[in-house]
Order: C-alpha cells, then sequence, then structure tokens
C-alpha cells in the first residue's frame, strides 16, 4: 500500500504524483480518496502516474468503478508522446473529511464515456490552397504572420480549449494573446467553428450562436492569463501585434496533450524569443477540467538574467475600474475585474487571476498604446528551473446570471481558490 500526493492544483497536467508501493498483479486494487479540507469539494482534479498502478496481465487500460459499481469517468494520456500513457486522471466531489474508495479494474482497450466536457480543437491550412485539417501539433515559423503569407493558417487564429462553462483560446499567430468563447451551454461547441463552407478559416464566431460567441476585445494586450516578461522595467511582449510583419520568436510549437471527457491540456514552446537583443525561451502549458470558468497556465523561462519579472495579463480594454486584489488564503491572491467588458461593452464579464501568494509582488497599468498596451499586468517573480503555476477566469452573465453582480463573483472566486488550496490525500492499495 502506498499514498500518493496530489498537488492542490485543480488542472495542472504534470506527473505529479510519485510512485507508490507496486502490489503484484494479482493483488486486490483499491483507490482510497480523503477530503483532507474543511470545506466540500466539487469536482476536485486527480491524477495518478502509470508507475502508482499496476495493470492486469493482458490488459492495458485503468477502469475506475464506485463502491456501488458504478462507473467513473477517466480517462489516460500520453504526455510525453511515447505511444504509451503516462497518467491516469478523474474528478471526484467530496464532502469536506469524507473519503471514497474506488475499485481499479483492467481492461484490453479503453472506455467511452459519454459526452465529453472537456475538448481542445485544432485545425490546421498547410497552405493558401489547403482547407483545414485536425492537426495533434503544429510549428509556426517567424515569417508565417498572416498578413505576409496571405491567409490565416489556423481555426480560430489558433487552438481552442474548453470545458462545460468557458472556452479559451491562443492568437498561435504570432500575438500569443488568449482569448475568450463565452458559452450559453454545456456541450462542447462544434468542431467547425472557424471553418467557412468552403472548408478555409474564417471568422464566423463574433456573432452570437446557440452556444455563445467571442467575448473579450483582446486588442494589443496579453488577453486573459497570458504572459510575457518586464525586463529591467521594460515591458517586452511574447510575439508581435498585427501591425508588425516578422515574429520575434523563431518557432513556436504547439502540441496537444490531451483532449478528453475529463480533462483537456495543451503546450506552447516559444524558442529563441529576443526581445531587447536577448534570446529566451518559454514553455506554457495550459489546461482544463470541467465544472469551472477557469484554466492553468504552468510557465517556464529559459535564459534568465536575474533583471526580469514575469508579467500576467488582465485586459482592460473596456472597462476603466482597477482591479480589486483579494488574498484569500496564504496560498492564492486573486486579482479581478467585473464591468460590461465584453466587445462593445455588450455584457458583464468578470476576468481574473488566481496568483501564487508566494511570487506575487502587485500589478502594474500598461500604457493605452504600444505592444503591450490596454491591459492590467500581475507582476510576479520568477527564477530559472522554477515553473509558475497561475488560474485565469472568465466569467460571462450570460453563462450565469452569477457574474451579472461583482458581490458573486467575488464570492465564486473565492470559493473556487479554495477548492485549488484543498489538500486531497490519495492511497493506491
Amino acid at each position: 500500500m502506498g499514498k500518493v500526493a496530489v498537488l492542490p492544483l485543480l488542472a495542472a497536467l504534470l506527473l505529479a504524483a510519485p510512485s507508490c508501493h507496486r502490489p503484484s498483479g494479482d493483488e486486490s486494487r483499491e483507490i482510497k480518496v480523503v477530503n483532507t479540507s474543511a470545506f466540500p469539494l466539487t469536482g476536485k482534479g486527480i491524477t495518478l502516474a502509470r508507475d502508482s498502478l499496476v495493470p492486469g496481465e493482458g490488459k492495458a487500460f485503468p477502469v475506475l468503478l464506485t463502491e456501488d459499481g458504478d462507473t467513473v469517468a477517466s480517462q489516460t494520456d500520453d504526455l510525453d508522446g511515447d505511444g504509451k500513457w503516462d497518467r491516469l486522471c478523474f474528478a471526484t466531489a467530496l464532502p469536506a473529511g469524507d473519503s471514497t474508495t474506488l475499485r481499479l479494474h483492467w481492461v484490453a482497450s479503453p472506455l467511452t464515456y459519454g459526452a465529453p466536457r472537456t475538448q481542445v480543437r485544432f485545425g490546421v491550412r498547410r497552405s493558401v490552397s489547403s482547407k483545414v485539417i485536425p492537426a495533434s501539433s503544429d510549428t509556426f515559423y517567424a515569417d508565417q504572420l498572416p498578413h505576409v503569407i496571405g491567409y490565416q493558417r489556423y481555426q480560430t487564429d489558433g487552438p481552442t480549449w474548453e470545458n462545460d462553462k468557458v472556452g479559451f483560446r491562443l492568437y498561435l499567430d504570432g500575438r500569443n494573446a488568449i482569448d475568450v468563447f463565452g458559452k450559453k451551454v454545456s456541450r462542447m461547441t462544434p468542431r467547425d467553428v472557424g471553418i467557412g463552407k468552403d472548408g478555409f478559416t474564417e471568422d464566423n464566431y463574433s456573432v452570437m450562436r446557440d452556444w455563445g460567441t467571442d467575448i473579450l476585445d483582446v486588442e494589443n494586450s496579453l488577453g486573459i492569463g497570458g504572459v510575457s516578461l518586464l525586463i529591467d522595467d521594460a515591458l517586452a511582449r511574447l510575439g508581435i501585434t498585427e501591425a508588425d510583419s516578422v515574429d520575434n520568436v523563431r518557432t513556436t510549437v504547439c502540441r496537444v496533450l490531451a483532449s478528453g471527457p475529463v480533462a483537456s491540456a495543451l503546450r506552447f514552446d516559444f524558442n529563441h524569443w529576443t526581445p531587447m537583443g536577448r534570446d529566451y525561451g518559454v514553455t506554457e502549458t495550459v489546461a482544463i477540467w470541467p465544472g469551472t470558468y477557469a484554466y492553468s497556465n504552468t510557465v517556464s523561462f529559459r535564459g534568465l538574467r536575474g533583471d526580469e519579472t514575469a508579467v500576467v495579463g488582465l485586459v482592460n480594454s473596456m472597462t476603466d475600474h482597477k482591479p480589486t486584489e483579494v488574498r484569500v488564503n496564504k496560498d492564492w491572491v486573486v486579482l479581478f475585474t467585473d464591468d460590461k467588458q465584453s466587445v462593445n461593452k455588450t455584457w458583464w464579464l468578470g476576468l481574473a487571476l488566481i496568483l501564487p501568494a508566494n511570487g506575487y509582488e502587485s500589478y502594474m497599468t500598461a500604457p493605452r498604446q504600444g505592444s503591450v498596451s490596454k491591459t492590467f499586468l500581475a507582476k510576479l517573480r520568477v527564477q530559472p528551473d522554477t515553473p509558475l503555476h497561475y488560474f485565469a477566469v472568465a466569467g460571462w452573465g450570460l453563462s450565469d446570471p452569477l457574474f451579472r453582480d461583482s458581490a458573486s463573483f467575488r464570492r465564486y472566486l473565492t470559493d473556487l481558490t479554495d477548492q485549488l488550496s484543498a489538500r486531497v490525500e490519495v492511497t493506491v492499495r
């Protein structure tokens, strides 16, 4: 029997769980999950490393059953791309101080679990005459800006990750800002969003559909949760604006890590980012689980010299209000705005960053003009080989009336942050 440590990060899709004692193939296997916190958990994400589990003989995929024999939705993901799954993930809901025990079985092929509650949508055009095709990875080069090559290579300008509450997308075309799809439905949005009738890329998502619409006015901000650096008090943009003709990142590699019923994730590698005559590397891993209006980002920087501060964006293009700063607990600080700050100031939209308290310094306001503008920027201490973990939240008034009231949005953020802080103890035996 062995205990598996689970990070208090709801959506960090990393192999963070150390291996536990490995029972022989004939032993009975159970997974006990204990909520050690003082409040109930609603859909807490759990990840278990493959090495902490033992497949049955001739059977390669795990299945989880409740004590009543019901199947628990789960998924296995191959994060390193070697053709063999690396981790098992599932979600649990538990009252404060309560526990549940799941039975672990093995089958020859993975099960399918009804309607998915997360997905990644990523489509690419390989040439001006090519139609959009689904992709699991792609490399964007510095000279492939849309107005330079004459067409948009990416469906929805870059990949979308969504759950049953909200969707996000990164402008993979050099801008690297993060936008929001507001959702009015819990189902996944159609796979052909961003594709015209001719099969080419098309902006057909900026008008209201039955599922929702694009709701954020990003402009030259970093969007909601986009990241860059403050270098010796000068703002540097990771990437370019639409006015530029060549990217300041030599290659940007996007890879879909997971897209399934329980969790989805993408990795972005920005290689040879060269602001101010320097040469950096940046890796971002974004992840999303069901049931929240948030995604997580894990960011690592290479080539730091010691005079840099990480900055994380909270777009303010449609609000004159200053952000509210709330220290929820010893682990997390929340920075948020709430206003009619969607496109054309049409709808209420709450935007927030949930930031690590041990790295958060303060926030600054970017200029109204420039390569990084119209945004608040959370300032975080950054060190080599020490990833930053944070969350970005978007609560749209048409998704839930709760988000039409600032006090209610603030309570939602506090409750969500408590969920992120919760310690869950997992034992495999």
